[in-house]
């Protein structure tokens, strides 16, 4: 049987919920600051900002996540609505109207990823390849990779790190639930991965001091 063929990350796709509650492709509508300097694609993890708007979370290891930006629309310069896959670096918003993000903010929300071997760079170009891992990457905590995306299908390029598959470090911002089948090798390896946001964690400094810090954003009782 021949399988499906992955050849770079995709960033991070909303499928369902935990325990198997249906997404019906909610979204939060956010707002994108005018002139905001970072492009942001879709499938790119975001975070809310204390002026009460999102940017991009550039997080690997650690992050704040309040979703996935799942495109945006705004008014141009002629004054049409343009409805956008990815956020263009730097767009700004006429006076009187606003950028709106889309946004899976859902704390319980499980996403499809792709596993990848390298930690930085573009994909191909520096050996950012996707990689293979076996069941026994369930039940792991993993890093985030980061990428900028494409300005031509405006698609993500975020993948999740495959060396750290297994691990039980809790600051690491997503959790392995499952592998997707579909996409196994000759092996029976997976390079495809279904992934969970991981909760705010406690840092003490080992004294009377604790910190709650990472983790979604809005299971965060410090707020942004």
């Amino acid at each position: 049987m021949a399988y499906p063929t992955i050849a770079a990350p995709y960033g991070l796709k909303p499928i369902n919920l935990i325990g198997g509650q249906v997404f019906a492709g909610a979204t939060r509508q956010l707002v994108i600051a005018s002139g905001y300097g970072t492009s942001i694609f879709y499938g790119d993890v975001v975070k809310l900002a204390s002026t009460g708007t999102i940017q991009k979370d550039t997080g690997t290891s650690t992050a704040t996540p309040v979703g996935v930006f799942l495109g945006c629309s705004y008014v141009n310069s002629v004054g049409q609505v343009v409805f956008q896959q990815y956020f263009p670096a730097s767009t700004t918003a006429p006076t009187g109207t606003i950028i709106t993000a889309y946004v899976a903010d859902d704390p319980d929300q499980l996403f499809k990823a792709v596993l990848v071997t390298g930690t930085t760079a573009d994909d191909t170009a520096s050996g950012l390849l996707p990689a293979y891992l076996g069941r026994t990457a369930i039940g792991g905590n993993a890093a985030l990779v980061q990428n900028t995306g494409s300005t031509v299908t405006g698609d993500s390029k975020v993948g999740v790190y495959s060396a750290a598959g297994a691990t039980t470090t809790a600051s690491l911002p997503i959790r392995i639930v499952d592998v997707v089948p579909d996409t196994a090798n000759s092996s029976g390896n997976f390079v495809e991965v279904i992934v969970k946001w991981n909760a705010p964690y406690v840092v003490s400094d080992n004294s009377t001091t604790s910190v709650v810090t990472g983790g979604h954003q809005y299971l965060n009782s410090l707020g942004v």
